[in-house]
Order: C-alpha cells, then structure tokens, then sequence
C-alpha cells in the first residue's frame, strides 16, 4: 500500500535533486572565466530538458525495466507506460512508481552535467548536445542498470547507495577520459584562467549541500532510519571533509582559500555518496577525513599531468570521490543500519565485490566517454576554434554576453 508520509518524503527528496543542477550551474560558472559563463551553464540546463526527454523515451524503462541477461532493461515502460501510481516492489514498495521515476529522473539529468567542467571553454554547443545523448544512453543508463535496476553487479552482490559510482565514478571517469580527446584548452600568454566569480561558487556550494539531503537521505525510498542516518552522515562527511581540505591545504599552500573550503565539502558530499545509508555516523566522519585528504592529493598530482587539463577538476572531485567512497563502504558497512556487512564487522567479501564494481563502472565510463568524444571528434562537431576560444564562446555560440562589459 502507498504511505504518504513516504511518497512526499520522496518527492520532496526529488525537487532538491533538482536544485543540485541549478547548484551545479553556478559553481561551474563561477570558476570559468566571465567570456564563457553562460556557454556552461546552458551546457548543464539544457541537460534538464534533452536527459527527460531521453527518461521518458525509454531511457528509465532500459534503466529499470526488466533484466535482461544482467546487462539492461527492456522497453516495457516506454513512454512510461505502466508507471502510474501503484507502487513497484522492486523500485520502493510504499510509493508511487511515478514518484520512483520522477526521483531518478533528477539523477540522471545531473551526471552528465557534472562532466561539462572537465571540457570547460572549448567545446561547441552542438556537439555538446551530441555528447549528452550518446552519453545518457550509453554510459549512465547500462551502470545504473547494473547496480540500481538489477543487473549483474548487483547481481553479485555490490551496492551503491546513492551514486558513489552510478554518478560520480562515471562522471568523473569519464570527465578524465574527455580531456585526452577534447585537448588542453588554449590560453594566450597573459591570458588567467582562474575562477571569475568566487561568490557563485559558494552559491552553488550551497545550493548542492541543501539538495545532497535529498539526493542521499531520498535514497532509502522511504522516510525512515536509513534516511534519518543517510541524512545525517551526509551532513557529517561534507563537514568534516571541508575542515580537513582547508587544513591541508593552508599547510601546503600558506593560505586558507575559500574555493578550497568550498571544493572540499563538495569532496566531502561526492565521497560519502555510495555509503550514506550503509555506515554509522562515527564512520562518515572517517570518510570525510579521507575525502579531504585523497581527492585533494589527487588534485595537485592531475596538475602535475600537463596534457591532461580537466578544466574544474571533475575527475579528482567526483571520480576519485566516488571511487574512494564506493570502497570505503566496503570497510565500515554495518549490517544493522542497511543489512551490509563490511571489513569493520569481519566480511571481506563486501569490499571484494565493492572493488571489482568499481574496476568494472569507471573503466567502462572511461573507454566509452573516449570512444563518443573520438566520433564526434572526427566528424568535426566537436572543438571550437581558436579564435572563439580566446574571445569566448558566450558571445560566439549564444550571442549574449553574462555582463555588460
């Protein structure tokens, strides 16, 4: 029966998903320069129109329509038809299926934004477009079908309770995989390409925290004790990650940076994603240290790579986060919070399967982000020029400009 404690819960949890894309927007804005402001973030609001159309067609039913042999769904519900308002077993058993759809919907719409920031400043509007199709189908609905709609490596055992690796593992892999294709972007002698707006990025910081709640807490499908634990480990990790990047980083650096604060919470909340409803709270603070610590080391090693320039840093944040997350749910899972054993109760058979899970999502994002980007690099609809690039795409492929200047 539908409980309508629960089926609000969910969609309130959904709409907050739905502000992390806004979020998102400006916390990339804010960190390319003022040229090429509007160029992203219409790359990551059009991601909320192209991925529900792609959701309604038969991306949600290949998702979590009927197995098929382990490797993705069938189109049983395209054009949503059998998602009404009675509850699926399978896919929250206390609410509306509809309410599960529209709940993942916002997943979907937010993963490939997140790796826009990797190809920041040089990629044309048209292939972008491209991209987000091919790497909707093709990427994030066969992993979310593996782990969330009952394929094979849920099948075997691994879990990911809010996208450690449907999400961020996947997008930061990718994100990782673009730059090799897309090229270093090109700045003239003289020419900064540091953050424009520091004041949008604590903006987008924030927006992103507030609806993490949802995106985490809205993963237990229900308003209950996993939620509650989900909630406030969520809470717990980004705060302990901020602290902890911000340490390190005025220990290295000399100086305490605000978008370094910002950037480690959201280190934080990428890396606490998958083990939010699986680890107690003392542990997420652990997770949270770690979180400050790797992906900011992960960081200052990509930066050594010269010819590897991810513009935002997508693949320390949010690859290395989800990865680091995915696994360390594998060590502090407890089985009385969600029925999962880890490394810290005896079971290593978790983090077995944890570590092949997580071999499998990122090398899989990564070869085929190179093999999408590689096609359209080829056909041509892929880079802008250099001319646009150094003038910026806002005026060049939209015909605005973010200010009057």
């Amino acid at each position: 029966m539908i409980n309508t404690g629960d089926t609000a819960f969910v969609l309130i949890s959904a709409a907050l998903v739905l502000l992390m894309t806004p979020g998102l927007a400006f916390f990339y804005g804010g960190l390319v320069r003022k040229q090429n402001v509007l160029t992203i973030m219409m790359q990551i609001f059009i991601a909320m129109g192209v991925v529900a159309t792609i959701w309604v067609l038969g991306g949600f039913s290949l998702a979590f329509g009927p197995d098929w042999h382990g490797v993705i769904g069938t189109l049983k519900y395209f054009g949503l038809q059998g998602v009404g308002m009675a509850p699926n077993p399978a896919h929250g058993a206390t609410i509306p299926f509809l309410v599960f759809f529209a709940f993942q919907l916002m997943f979907a719409i937010i993963t490939p934004a997140l790796v826009t920031g990797a190809f920041a400043d040089r990629v044309k509007f048209s292939g972008y477009l491209w991209f987000l199709v091919l790497w909707s189908v093709l990427v994030y609905i066969p992993v979310a079908h593996w782990l969330w709609g009952g394929g094979f490596l849920a099948q075997m055992g691994a879990v990911d309770f809010a996208g450690g690796m449907v999400v961020h593992a996947t997008a930061g892999f990718g994100a990782i995989a673009s730059v090799f294709v897309v090229g270093n972007r090109y700045l003239p002698k003289g020419t900064s390409n540091t953050p424009h707006n520091l004041p949008f990025v604590a903006l987008g910081t924030g927006l992103l925290w507030f609806g993490w709640f949802g995106f985490n807490a809205g993963s237990a499908l229900a308003a209950n004790g996993v939620a509650a634990v989900a909630f406030v480990n969520t809470d717990v990790a980004a705060s302990v990650a901020m602290v902890a990047w911000l340490a390190v980083q005025w220990l290295v650096d000399r100086k305490p940076t605000v978008s370094g604060a910002l950037i480690g919470a959201v280190a934080g909340l990428a890396t606490i994603t998958p083990a939010a409803g699986f680890v107690q709270p003392w542990a997420a603070a652990v997770i949270g240290l770690f979180a400050g610590l790797v992906p900011f080391g992960a960081m200052r090693l990509r930066m050594t790579w010269r010819n590897v320039d991810d513009a935002l840093d997508v693949w320390g944040c949010h690859g290395v986060g989800g990865v680091l997350g995915s696994l360390l749910l594998g060590v502090f899972a407890v089985a009385s919070i969600n029925g999962v054993s880890g490394l810290v109760q005896g079971d290593v058979h978790q983090l077995l399967m944890q570590f092949v899970a997580v071999v499998v999502t990122s090398g899989y994002a990564f070869a085929m982000t190179w093999g999408i980007l590689k096609v359209l690099d080829v056909a041509g609809s892929l880079r802008v020029s250099r001319e646009i690039e150094v003038e910026g795409l806002d005026e060049a492929l939209h015909g605005e400009a973010a200010y009057a200047d």
